[in-house]
């Protein structure tokens, strides 16, 4: 097969042009790389729906000798799959909120309302590649609620209780077999940093068997956090066992307590998380304060 001069040497400018910006623009480098193999992508696109799709081995095999190794036939595939991902309407706008390696990362997923999520959940919270590998490893955004997803499709605001995962993750290391509420408190606390992250973005830690004095009775918060994003405190309750109607009724209590004697007047009011062994939804729907929200926990 000819090769196609014209878009041959196009492309091979386009390449050169930004190994040499890479070099003397460090700020803004990657985000001339994106831009750059966006275009050499729609470039590929262009020249094999002309010439076919072996065009790409073509210009590959040229490249390698002309401008270097890492411009290999898997390169410019690359390239070309990311044009085709993200030419689409639905996240042409996001096109330079990531680095290169974030992108290579999503151009394999095929719904776009998944690749949106991520785009912000890397961004707001200014992930790594390697975060944001483990994130989509561990999907996330499939374990949102689908009330959750619709809003991220519509692009309706979310809140706190949004971004809570079902099941939510729950570390392991040591494969423990039997399993009771201090087993699962012991085992959220031995990385509580990771068990945040699970919940969502900006949770603090506030304490842990969080004693409150209710009448004459003592009363423990199995986990007390705050989230700064949100403002809000939030009470987590752990059940080993299928949901029932009292630990509604517990935690509402335990929320009630910490908006009177603790939350200040300019923080929104507090959220419960119930994470149990097993949901039931009978319970949940019935219930009438909707700041309760509660979850499946998995062991990992």
């Amino acid at each position: 097969m000819s090769i196609s001069v014209n878009y041959y040497n196009e492309i091979k400018n386009k390449i050169i042009d930004n190994e040499v910006y890479a070099k003397i623009k460090d700020y803004s480098r990657e985000r001339n790389k994106v831009i750059t193999y966006f275009e050499i992508g729609r470039l590929l696109t262009e020249a094999g729906g002309k010439y076919g799709d072996n065009i790409i081995d073509e210009y590959s095999k040229k490249l390698i000798l002309e401008v270097g190794k890492k411009y290999n036939r898997r390169t410019l595939f690359r390239m070309k799959q990311f044009y085709n991902v993200f030419s689409n309407e639905k996240v042409s706008t996001m096109l330079t909120q990531l680095s290169w390696s974030h992108y290579l990362l999503l151009i394999s997923l095929n719904d776009y309302n998944e690749i949106i999520y991520y785009i912000r959940v890397a961004k707001d919270n200014n992930l790594s590649q390697r975060q944001l590998q483990e994130r989509i490893k561990n999907n996330e955004y499939k374990r949102l609620p689908i009330e959750t997803r619709s809003k991220i499709t519509n692009s309706k605001l979310l809140n706190i209780k949004d971004l809570v995962p079902n099941p939510i993750l729950i570390k392991n290391k040591n494969n423990i077999d039997i399993i009771n509420e201090k087993v699962l408190h012991q085992l959220i606390l031995e990385d509580i940093e990771s068990f945040m992250k699970e919940l969502g973005n900006g949770f603090c830690f506030i304490g842990s068997e969080y004693k409150i004095k209710i009448g004459d009775n003592f009363h423990k918060i199995d986990l007390l956090l705050f989230n700064i994003k949100y403002n809000s405190y939030v009470v987590v309750e752990l059940k080993v066992c299928e949901l029932r109607k009292e630990h509604i009724g517990q935690i509402e209590v335990y929320m009630n307590y910490i908006d009177k004697n603790i939350k200040k007047i300019s923080q929104d009011k507090t959220i419960g998380i119930i994470i149990c062994r097993k949901n039931n939804k009978y319970v949940i729907e019935y219930c009438s304060d909707n700041r309760i929200i509660s979850r499946e926990y998995e062991l990992v």
